[in-house]
């Protein structure tokens, strides 16, 4: 059978694209691994924070919110952000105050909320309670259902093996079977370079970046589901409830090869011991832990859309951490832009954006 779209690859990235592509034409989604998910979106401790991001994640992110809210019932429920510094950090934490739009708090008033926090070792606290939750598997599968509902195809243990351009498009070799589409979608994460060469396009330079986290009982025996997400100065490591217990990244950014990734025992200890210098409460035990890698452009922006070289060849990369609050608009403006109507972006946002960019 010969679809309208190959899309390679079954994260947060290919499946957007599959449900917005599917009002195009027929679409076939292709993932090596036995689920949606299974790598970096499988592994992420989503977060929907406007403004996290370079200003053309911004943009999309503002242009995703309605999606986040209200489709599906809606993907959000409240967590909060906050920020806390320690002594010598006051200019950085001046700068991140401003960036991330909080507002600054009392210690005491940031220990109603954290009561862990260590007197002796927070000197400055900023808060907005703006940020949310993300229910990411729900999102994907949602994406699939819109996908599978238009008669797309969702193709799980595919490893693609072979890719061959042809005077109709293209022929992908994946999972033992051959498929055929008129346009090829480039949405495989850390992969997205390596797919590249096989359908002899130009990379544009993926960096994969390992993320590690650790899950760790709730500290202290307190009920941390109303805390909110917790991050120190510079990004140097963060804190976030879940199910009850709390997960702690050293916000690591090591550039590796692509792979199925996992944490690294030493980076991790780092990070657990930058957290534990601003609280009271000691980790005394990690209940499991693992990574993912987050892929980023040289620039930091996502690539979206066709290849300057070859017009058939259709980026979705390099979403980074920014992958799920970014989808719905990202999979939006990858639609618009194949199918020639109008974006709700302007000029500026998707020439930041633009494969073209990067060639």
């Amino acid at each position: 059978m010969t679809f309208d779209f190959i899309i390679i690859g079954g994260g947060i990235a290919g499946a957007s694209a599959a449900a917005h592509l599917s009002e195009l034409g027929t679409v076939v989604l292709l993932e090596m691994e036995q689920a949606l998910g299974y790598h970096a979106s499988g592994r992420s401790a989503a977060m929907f924070e406007e403004n996290y991001g370079p200003p053309s994640v911004v943009a999309l992110n503002r242009a995703s919110a309605d999606h986040h809210h209200s489709a599906n019932g809606g993907y959000l429920t409240p967590r909060g952000l906050m920020l806390v510094s320690g002594p010598g950090q006051e200019q950085h934490f001046v700068t991140h105050l401003k960036e991330l739009q909080l507002d600054e708090i009392t210690f005491r008033e940031a220990q109603d909320l954290v009561p862990i926090l260590n007197p002796k070792t927070v000197t400055h606290a900023g808060l907005h309670m703006l940020a949310q939750d993300l229910d990411t598997d729900r999102m994907i599968q949602d994406f699939a259902k819109v996908a599978r509902a238009a008669g797309g195809s969702i193709v799980t243990r595919a490893r693609v093996t072979a890719i061959h351009h042809t005077d109709h498009g293209w022929r992908v070799e994946a999972g033992g079977q051959t498929y055929q589409g008129a346009q090829l979608v480039n949405a495989a994460g850390a992969w997205v370079d390596e797919i590249a060469a096989l359908a002899g396009v130009a990379p544009i330079g993926i960096q994969p970046r390992r993320r590690s986290m650790a899950q760790l009982p709730a500290p202290g025996g307190h009920d941390v589901t109303q805390w909110p997400m917790l991050m120190g100065v510079g990004e140097t490591w963060y804190a976030k409830p879940d199910a009850g217990k709390l997960l702690v990244s050293p916000a690591d950014e090591d550039l590796v090869q692509p792979h199925d990734a996992y944490a690294d025992d030493m980076i991790l200890a780092e990070g657990l011991a930058r957290y534990e210098e601003r609280v009271t409460t000691p980790v005394t035990r990690v209940e499991s832990n693992w990574a993912g890698l987050r892929s980023f452009a040289p620039d930091g922006s996502l690539v979206l859309g066709p290849d300057p070289a070859k017009a058939d060849f259709i980026w979705c990369a390099a979403q980074g951490g920014y992958g799920f609050q970014t989808a719905p608009a990202a999979a939006r403006l990858l639609a618009d832009l194949v199918g020639g109507r109008p974006s709700e972006l302007d000029a500026p946002i998707r020439a930041a954006l633009s494969p073209e960019r990067l060639r």
